[in-house]
């Protein structure tokens, strides 16, 4: 989850909401990549959970890669709680989980190797202390009390809010990894073509991605548990956001819907504040019972815009967000895919064709579907498989005219970056798949076994 946002002076005019949203259009040759994923850290000799403190912790984890690899320390109070280099970030989610939020980039080439050079550090960090890191939509073993609490207030505030608007948000905060890809937008037009496209084919992702297919230490029905936890976290935050594809979308339709969203927090000298369920639109009129008489900064927008989880959520960018964590190479793979369908318009507009003729009863089902049978899911006459490969085969021709090459000129484009999904739908068999098929086979049903075969 973010960090504090920061610059901005108060709000004067309500119309700044949605103009701090608009700033961030920009012209396609302008446009870059920002590629973000969480893993789980362990003790390699307990298999259990790193705590925050000790030799063996997180913080161990970012004082050696401070130290190392020279990056700087964020700290909240007297903790350190992140790291930031060359417009890159490391942050900790909830229960540890480690997370990169990478630097915006022109290629998958260079997000790729921003991924590789990141975990190379991260594994000579936790050789050192004995600890390993594993990326999977969910925790397969560890229970919510094996899990530690990073010092962070924003953690405390909603842990405690969690189970008064919905049964699984804390297994989202503590138990799940994700990776995500950051795009950009051209114009109002372009973000609401882009954003509704996301929505409608973030199923597919889903389905592709799928990682999660055990909960303390069972198979849980599940392929992508990850996506079947927001579906029961907070309607008023997640979701498929129908009111997306209604006439009317742009930057103010969203404002509407963010100060419909109840807050968290204010974040005030370093401090969060608690605000648990009051309304950013008493803010405005400085009603706020957090702290009455103030008025809220662009900062304090620019936070609450990252208490709002749907399946695409735009801030002064766009966030596809429904995929599990998974291996090495499936990091690489997210951004290509969603480069592909978002960043050519002809691909954009294949994309389009393609959905625009389904309603929200039937993106919801396939949310739905994904999350119980990735690429077995069926849908009325959609075949999630079949829909997996058309969309593949839209993305790879945008890559190929993107036509940025990589390796000194030696790879003509990004394309190869896909080829492990095209081995799943080759093959129909998910990340989820596999591990499925270990558990019933080599494993003999120990699900332990999946640390020393799936780690970084």
């Amino acid at each position: 989850m973010s960090i504090p946002q920061s610059g901005g002076g108060p709000i004067e005019r309500p119309e700044q909401l949605a103009e701090y949203l608009e700033s961030g259009c920009k012209p396609k040759e302008d446009w870059r990549i920002g590629t973000e994923h969480e893993k789980f850290g362990y003790c390699k000799d307990t298999l259990m959970p790193l705590p925050y403190d000790g030799p063996r912790s997180i913080k161990a984890m970012l004082e050696g890669l401070r130290d190392t690899y020279g990056w700087n320390p964020i700290y909240e109070g007297e903790h350190i709680i992140g790291l930031e280099l060359k417009g890159a970030n490391i942050s900790l989610e909830p229960g540890g989980q480690l997370e990169l939020s990478g630097a915006p980039l022109g290629s998958i080439h260079q997000t790729c190797d921003e991924v590789n050079e990141h975990l190379r550090e991260v594994r000579s960090v936790a050789d050192r202390i004995g600890a390993r890191f594993i990326g999977l939509g969910a925790a397969p073993e560890w229970t919510h009390e094996d899990m530690p609490m990073m010092p962070k207030g924003r953690y405390r505030l909603m842990t405690d809010y969690m189970d008064t608007v919905g049964n699984l948000g804390k297994q989202m905060m503590y138990r799940t990894c994700t990776v995500q890809v950051n795009l950009d937008f051209a114009s109002e037009t372009d973000m609401v073509k882009k954003f509704r496209v996301g929505l409608a084919l973030q199923p597919v992702a889903t389905a592709l991605f799928a990682s999660s297919p055990f909960l303390e230490g069972k198979p849980n029905g599940h392929k992508s548990w990850r996506s079947r936890i927001w579906r029961d976290l907070d309607p008023a935050r997640t979701g498929m956001l129908p009111f997306v594809f209604e006439e009317g979308m742009g930057f103010q339709r969203y404002v509407d819907y963010a100060l419909d969203v109840p807050m968290y927090f204010v974040y005030r000298d370093g401090k969060y504040i608690d605000a648990l369920g009051q309304s950013f639109r008493d803010f405005m009129v400085g009603k706020l019972p957090a702290l009455p008489g103030e008025v809220p900064t662009l900062s304090d927008w620019a936070d609450h815009l990252t208490t709002i989880f749907p399946e695409v959520r735009i801030k002064k960018f766009m966030e596809m967000r429904g995929a599990d964590g998974g291996p090495w190479r499936r990091i690489c793979a997210l951004p290509a895919f969603w480069v592909g369908l978002m960043y050519d318009q002809e691909a954009l507009d294949a994309a389009w064709d393609l959905v625009k003729g389904w309603d929200a009863e039937t993106r919801e089902a396939l949310r739905v579907a994904a999350s119980v049978d990735a690429l077995d899911a069926q849908v009325g006459k959609i075949n999630m498989r079949v829909l997996a490969e058309n969309v593949l085969d839209i993305s790879r021709a945008g890559l190929r005219r993107r036509a940025k090459p990589g390796f000194s000129g030696m790879v003509p484009d990004e394309r190869h970056f896909l080829n492990t999904l095209e081995d799943s739908v080759e093959d129909g068999k998910t990340l989820a798949d596999e591990l499925l098929e270990h558990y019933h086979g080599d494993w003999n049903g120990d699900v332990s076994r999946v640390y020393a075969e799936y780690s970084y």
